[in-house]
């Protein structure tokens, strides 16, 4: 008889998000919710911040003849990546504010 492989299911940020949110209170679920986005799009943010410069880290190594040329064009590539999300994300923001402040009290 073959041994199968063992498989490991590790649960997705969703999930786990999930769990939290059926196992709490609706009031804590709420204020943990909204310190759970701030801190998550911060996250985000720091991400594409480092994204930038590690592109241009690259940039400067192949400028001055130590880095590889494969290692810069996927640097700027993450790095422009991120950029279009964060880009995105925030339109999605401010689409969101006008359409709440169109909203008749």
């Amino acid at each position: 008889m073959t041994d199968l492989p063992t498989i490991t299911v590790r649960p997705s940020a969703a999930a786990a998000a999930y769990a939290r949110v059926d196992s709490g209170t609706q009031a804590d679920s709420a204020a943990g919710g909204a310190s759970d986005f701030g801190a998550t799009l911060q996250n985000a943010l720091q991400g594409a911040m480092d994204a930038g410069n590690a592109a241009d880290t690259k940039s400067m190594q192949a400028l001055s003849g130590t880095g590889n040329l494969t290692d810069v064009v996927t640097a700027v590539a993450q790095a422009q990546l991120a950029l279009q999300t964060a880009t995105a994300v925030r339109d999605r923001v401010v689409s969101a504010y006008q359409d709440i402040m169109k909203m008749a009290i």
